[in-house]
């Protein structure tokens, strides 16, 4: 009995102190998706076939965290959600009545908040302005500006209060994007730089809410291009420039982090990236530690979890079971046949049928004399036999317009020049690689990033004959011979060029640093330009053709013939495992 009471009097005495104290330690966890590219069921509407990662494995993942956290578990996106599988096209341009699933799938998940990615604004106003109205959480962008009003176009930054801790999360995207996509996809607004917008943003933050914990949710890579005087890429510079930050999310460069840095004030600050397709997430656990209702501490641990030890939820394949059969539906309408089976990864290693069918495709609904594309998937296939509408989304990757622009011949070959430069190494002996790697592969990164520049920019032409050298430095490797009719090239004779509308913006810098046209003056050059994606004209293409018999057209060759074909053979088997 004694002891009884002498316990409950220690205990009495804890709880007096405790409460004297008034000291108290939250844990919160935060959870990123980022790039989740349509990926939102644990199939491969492509490629018809089941995969890993999806927002459906997330799902039971942010369940389990929720029985320990409950609303202390904060789950977040980081943009480039409306993009990618067909899920996400079929409701931006087809079903454009019913609640666009991805607002419904959010909704559904319990997202606190969303960011624009540079492929939100790619699907245009229709589609991401209804996206972010059916949103029941705020879809951030502090440097995304409404030019009529001078103020940010969406919501710059969210305040989250958990058990007597108050989180800032501030929003911001890549400005590059008029470097990529068509003014009337973003009309009437502008992007500012990140920099510029987080000093300004942390400012008003700082003095107007006096946060706890202040977050950025960037769509934007560690580091990287400078486009003009455009910083892609620049959230490390802002975790290390811009003294406040706790914890800096980011995403865009599909490329895996997890690290801490030093701000100039000596502050600790995580930066943390989950890739692409919801393969992994980021998983911060921010601790606090509260005495009178002030910080006296604060801690912040990452880690990347990976989504695919988890199960997929039947609860979410149930609930969104309609919009699965709907897609389903869709991708597998037959539009034509294809007499062979074709894939981007002979593209790398001279003409292809594959890439020369978009330039078939593109000569022929432009009329243009010439055409300009790279493989945009590293290493899609459509089969022989009946062609799906799957199959488009492999023939082409991305919601890009056709333009028609005017280049003369000095600015083709200038092009074509930088595209082979960085596409292929310059071969010193008959053992050197053909085409140019890196070193060391990034982290995480996609398969492509086994060259030591993406694969998207390595566009060849069609409607001329020319040659690569791999042994010349930049500027000398092509030489055209002549149009694909046999008629002369001239260089100072302005051609008509068909390519995609990500080029013809200034996409990959082929026509501002390659063929040297300012970025200002690329509008002036578009003579023609599609009103709806490519990928809709590919389609009605091919309906009307009915049958499609690829075939490489050999417009090109890389040379010396005695080093690069026995090159090729060897390049291609240390990049796909196998022999052509």
């Amino acid at each position: 009995m004694k002891y009884l009471i002498c316990l409950a009097a220690l205990l009495w005495a804890g709880m007096k102190l405790t409460a004297a104290d008034n000291v108290k330690e939250v844990e919160i966890k935060i959870i990123e998706t980022s790039d989740v590219h349509g990926n939102f069921f644990p199939y491969n509407f492509i490629e018809r076939k089941e995969w890993n990662g999806s927002l459906a494995r997330v799902y039971s993942y942010v369940k389990e965290q929720r029985k320990l956290y409950g609303d202390n578990c904060i789950l977040v996106d980081n943009g480039d959600i409306l993009q990618g599988q067909p899920t996400a096209y079929y409701y931006n341009f087809i079903d454009t009545v019913s609640t666009h699933v991805v607002a419904e799938i959010q909704n559904f998940m319990g997202y606190a908040v969303g960011n624009m990615g540079n492929h939100d604004v790619e699907t245009g106003h229709a589609v991401y302005d209804r996206w972010i109205k059916q949103c029941k959480f705020p879809v951030l962008g502090a440097n995304i500006v409404d030019n009529a009003t001078g103020k940010p176009y969406l919501k710059p930054y969210e305040i989250i209060n958990r058990d007597g801790v108050k989180i800032a999360i501030l929003g911001m995207i890549t400005p590059a994007i008029p470097s990529w996509l068509p003014e009337k996809l973003w009309s009437g607004l502008h992007f500012e730089d990140m920099q510029a917008s987080a000093a300004h943003w942390v400012d008003i933050i700082r003095k107007k809410e006096n946060p706890d914990v202040l977050i950025g949710l960037f769509h934007a890579g560690k580091s990287g291009n400078v486009l003009g005087s455009v910083v892609e890429d620049p959230s490390m510079d802002i975790a290390q420039k811009v003294p406040g930050f706790d914890i800096v999310l980011i995403g865009h460069d599909h490329a895996r982090a997890c690290t801490k840095v030093a701000d100039i004030k000596g502050d600790s600050v995580l930066i943390i990236d989950p890739a692409s397709n919801a393969n992994v997430v980021s998983d911060v656990t921010l601790k606090v530690k509260l005495k009178n209702g002030k910080v006296v501490s604060k801690s912040v641990d990452g880690k990347l979890e990976d989504m695919n030890k988890y199960p997929v939820s039947q609860e979410f394949m149930a609930h969104f079971a309609p919009q699965y059969k709907a897609v389903n539906n869709f991708v597998s309408q037959k539009i034509g046949t294809i007499s062979r089976t074709i894939s981007t990864k002979d593209a790398y290693f001279g003409s292809s049928p594959f890439i020369d069918l978009i330039h078939k495709l593109q000569l022929d609904i432009s009329g243009a004399d010439i055409s300009l594309c790279a493989p945009l998937s590293f290493k899609a296939e459509i089969p022989e036999g009946e062609i799906m509408v799957s199959d488009m989304f492999n023939l082409y990757k991305y919601e890009n317009m056709l333009y028609m622009m005017t280049l003369s011949g000095k600015e083709i070959k200038d092009y074509l020049e930088m595209s082979y430069f960085m596409w292929t190494n310059r071969m010193k002996s008959p053992d050197d690689h053909l085409l140019w790697f890196k070193e060391k592969r990034r982290e995480g990164a996609e398969d492509r990033a086994s060259f030591q520049n993406f694969s998207f920019n390595f566009d060849s032409a069609s409607g001329i004959i020319y040659t690569v050298d791999v042994t010349k430095p930049q500027g000398e490797k092509i030489t055209i011979v002549s149009m694909a009719d046999g008629s002369p090239f001239f260089m100072d004779k302005i051609y008509k060029v068909a390519l995609n509308s990500y080029r013809g913006n200034g996409g990959g810098e082929l026509l501002t640093k390659g063929s040297g046209i300012p970025q200002e003056k690329l509008k002036e050059r578009i003579i023609f330009s599609t009103d709806k994606d490519l990928r809709f004209y590919l389609m009605n293409y091919i309906e009307k053709k009915g049958t499609m018999d690829p075939k490489a057209l050999n417009q090109w060759k890389f040379v010396p013939e005695k080093w690069t074909v026995p090159a090729a053979e060897r390049d291609y088997k240390f990049l796909f495992g196998d022999s052509q």
